[in-house]
């Protein structure tokens, strides 16, 4: 689960990470109060949307014009670009061309910037461990560093047995060309970084950039948090935070009954039962010359209600022009998931080619249930074969 940068400020700050004094603006109004509440002379009034880039994105139907985050010395400022911002679309490189909405703003107090630097805390599977990652190149997109310049980036993997150190945040710091009390704000910076990391279960912490003040403090100017979805049941303060307009319609309606779906960019739907089958399944696809139009795992134990939401869910994608089903009954029945594909293609009046595989557990039955359907629904005997059949069936219809 992804949250706006004001929401992460506001939990980094609770332990202790030292963030820029802010507040969330919904209206034109609120902006202008929330500037005057901070005092001036300098305000910084950000665009708050799930999307990185955002004071190099630029607005729908105002290309030429300024970003998504302005600097802004005065209060009528503030309203004048609060009112040009709410409402429009901003369009970064993460959003994609259809850009997002901004619905809410965050105004905060100027910062007197000597450097920015990256900073990062993640969990690295290869080793098991927290690790920090860091970088002099602070504002860049840290995608950029690694390819240009990977020499740049500093990461330091933190021992579960031991948990941050002072020493793990020296070494960030000296990394870093930290000095004098910069050193001591860093490490102190670090450590609160990595206790809310580690308490809210979170799987990312992100600023960039961190800044170094004029007066030798260490802050963070920015902040994005990701959250592991499966330990939002110990956080419902973290969970209240989600903001559902951000979130793809689609990805949304499935999590709401359990299923795991992700949107591609591809025209042919998928519907396995297991992650790995799945990214199997998308990998076959694409081997025999086709493009995945999503991610979807609707699980070992999943009902024949939650299967037929799963096919509406694929077809909602206007993108789709065939479907693979492939599932391997063990804990899932084949009959089961047949007669959710059955139900779903004629509540939908399926018009795109469709090929099921299934194998397991009574997938003689389920072979039956589709060949009685009626629907024109072409079987497979193997994944290979199954994913050859709907890339030449879409290609052909198209």
């Amino acid at each position: 689960m992804n949250i706006h940068e004001y929401q992460a400020k506001t939990l980094l700050g609770k332990f202790g990470v030292a963030v820029p004094r802010g507040t969330v603006a919904y209206t034109v109004k609120e902006a202008e109060d929330a500037a005057k509440d901070l005092g001036g002379p300098v305000w910084v009034v950000k665009s708050q949307i799930h999307a990185g880039g955002r004071g190099a994105g630029r607005f729908k139907g105002n290309e030429q014009g300024k970003g998504g985050v302005r600097v802004v010395k005065s209060v009528d400022e503030v309203r004048e670009n609060a009112d040009e911002m709410l409402g429009a679309v901003l369009v970064t490189k993460q959003t994609g061309p259809q850009g997002k909405e901004v619905k809410r703003l965050y105004i905060e107090e100027g910062c007197d910037i000597a450097r920015e630097l990256y900073l990062s805390l993640l969990v690295d599977r290869a080793t098991s461990r927290i690790t920090l990652m860091a970088s002099t190149e602070g504002g860049m997109e840290i995608e950029e560093v690694a390819a240009e310049t990977p020499e740049k980036i500093i990461t330091v993997d933190i021992d579960p047995a031991t948990g941050f150190m002072p020493y793990h945040g020296r070494q960030v710091a000296f990394a870093l060309g930290l000095e004098g009390k910069q050193v001591g704000s860093a490490v102190k910076l670090l450590s609160a970084m990595y206790k809310a990391f580690t308490s809210l279960d979170a799987s990312m912490v992100e600023v960039n950039p961190l800044v170094v003040t004029g007066a030798g403090e260490v802050i963070a100017l920015d902040g994005k948090m990701n959250f592991d979805d499966n330990a939002l049941y110990r956080h419902p303060d973290v969970a209240d935070l989600r903001d559902e307009d951000e979130e793809d319609p689609a990805e949304l309606e499935a999590s709401k009954h359990e299923l795991n779906y992700i949107k591609l960019d591809g025209n042919i739907g998928c519907m396995v039962n297991g992650a790995g089958l799945a990214m199997a399944t998308m990998d076959i696809i694409k081997l025999r010359g086709g493009e995945p139009a999503n991610f979807l795992d609707v699980g070992g134990g999943a009902t024949k209600e939650r299967v037929a939401k799963a096919f509406k869910i694929i077809l909602s994608d206007p993108n789709v022009e065939g479907i693979l089903v492939n599932i391997f009954g063990g804990i899932m029945r084949c009959d089961v998931i047949a007669e959710g594909v059955v139900a779903a293609a004629r509540e939908v009046s399926l018009q795109v080619p469709l090929v099921v595989r299934l194998e397991g557990t009574n997938v003689d039955l389920g072979k039956k249930i589709l060949a009685e359907s009626g629907l024109p629904i072409l079987s497979a005997d193997d994944l290979g074969d199954a994913a050859g059949k709907i890339v030449k069936a879409v290609k052909e219809a198209s």
